[in-house]
């Protein structure tokens, strides 16, 4: 795409949208300052480098597919990783698992892991500008079971709570290391599948479990916990429930995390933002696409994202909210998943910053609610793409569909090969 054009149709847009009060100027060096958390998981279908642990992943998650070009070992990951991050505007944390540890071909179990597994993480986000989020993994491992922080197994329990301790020390030293405050965030499947009468047992355990995580303060760090309505093979209950972590965050100051795809069908996570942020002070996303329930499908410009995203920029939480992205899809070329994953949720951020938000709310106070819905609908149809054009122009990175072009010679001279 000559760039002639492009500049063209973005001094169209400008123009357009300064007639609604809009100035995009300002708007670009917002976006610039949105920064995703891209999830390393969706480079290798959440296998990780842990040794000698044949343990299948389970615990309510799955990955579909197996398209070619997976990445095999941390040397893999990491090329493409910053392959995706060269493709995608504007500059990205990455969010890593414990299981994603350097562990140099040893055998570290989890309640044995350091940061000294991921000191070559750190010195590799320190030369590649990234900085680090983090997350404990209670899954996919022979101690996993139905019930980890919830177990009523002494032994068990006590497993879990130390490995997610760790996490944490790790969190910090990312965070001491790189000064920017690591966001650590803890989800655990426990869960029954069928017919349990054992639900306040469960539930004081966990609550038990996480006062005892948690009672060491971390000052480069923050914790954001996860809830789930159920995992696959754990139908009937969940304990980490959304109920118990929006009251648990509320009272101990932790932040929660909204995951798109942990809710039923009906409920509108974009409706929780303004819901829970006068009672927590930040929140952290986990963005996907649930097709089907908690399918993690590639994140696109639907509805759910957008709404969600447009409700941070109406609340004005833009720095009370951190994005991460969670999906995890192994059935097409998994470096484009990541990018358009990643542009998604940028264009419909964008397009929320574009909304001339002052002028609808005043008209719904004044009670000229067809203004409001006239507005609203005109704004679908002004030349945002210019403006994110633009954006990627000046980030030096591919503008449209050309970022394929990338992505097919990274697959004939990189992936292909594997």
């Amino acid at each position: 795409m000559k760039t002639e054009y492009i500049e063209q149709a973005y001094q169209v847009a400008k123009k357009r949208y300064a007639e609604f009060g809009i100035d995009t100027e300002k708007i670009i060096d917002k976006l610039q300052q949105f920064h995703l958390s891209l999830h390393c998981w969706q480079a290798d279908d959440v296998h990780g480098f842990e040794v000698q642990n044949d343990a299948e992943l389970g615990s309510g998650l799955a990955v579909t597919g197996n398209f070619p070009g997976a990445a095999r070992n941390i040397d893999e990951l990491r090329q493409d990783i910053l392959k995706a991050k060269s493709l995608i505007p504007g500059n990205h944390r990455l969010n890593l698992h414990e299981i994603y540890g350097d562990f140099k071909g040893k055998r570290v179990d989890r309640d044995e892991v350091t940061v000294e597994h991921f000191q070559s993480w750190i010195e590799w986000a320190k030369d590649n500008d990234t900085l680090l989020d983090f997350n404990s993994s209670s899954f996919g491992h022979p101690k996993s079971g139905n019930l980890t922080l919830a177990n009523p197994d002494q032994e068990l329990r006590a497993f879990w709570v130390e490995h997610t301790k760790r996490c944490r020390d790790i969190a910090n030293a990312m965070g001491e290391a790189q000064g920017d405050p690591c966001i650590m965030n803890l989800w655990v499947h426990d869960g029954c599948k069928d017919v349990s009468v054992n639900h306040a047992l469960y539930r004081n355990l966990l609550k038990e479990s996480l006062d005892e995580i948690f009672a060491k303060r971390q000052p480069m760090m923050k914790d954001c916990i996860e809830g789930k309505v159920f995992g696959m093979g754990l139908e009937s209950f969940t304990v980490g429930s959304h109920d118990f972590y929006t009251a648990y965050a509320a009272k101990n100051g932790q932040l929660l995390t909204i995951d798109t795809g942990h809710y039923h069908p009906t409920e509108s996570p974009a409706d929780k933002v303004s819901a829970v942020l006068p009672f927590i002070s930040e929140l952290m996303l986990h963005v996907s696409r649930p097709v089907r329930w908690d399918s993690d499908h590639v994140t696109i410009m639907d509805n759910t994202t957008e709404e969600l995203f447009a409700e941070i920029v109406r609340a004005k939480a833009l720095d009370r909210v951190h994005y991460g992205l969670d999906f995890f899809d192994g059935s097409i070329n998994r470096i484009g998943a990541y990018v358009i994953g990643s542009r998604a949720a940028q264009k419909c951020m964008l397009r929320a910053l574009l909304e001339p938000q002052e002028t609808i709310a005043q008209y719904e106070l004044n009670g000229e609610g067809y203004k409001v819905l006239a507005l609203m609908e005109e704004m679908k149809s002004m030349p945002w793409q210019a403006v994110y054009d633009e954006f990627c122009l000046r980030n030096d990175v591919p503008v449209g569909s050309e970022f394929m072009l990338d992505i097919d010679k990274y697959v004939a001279e990189v992936t292909s090969k594997r």
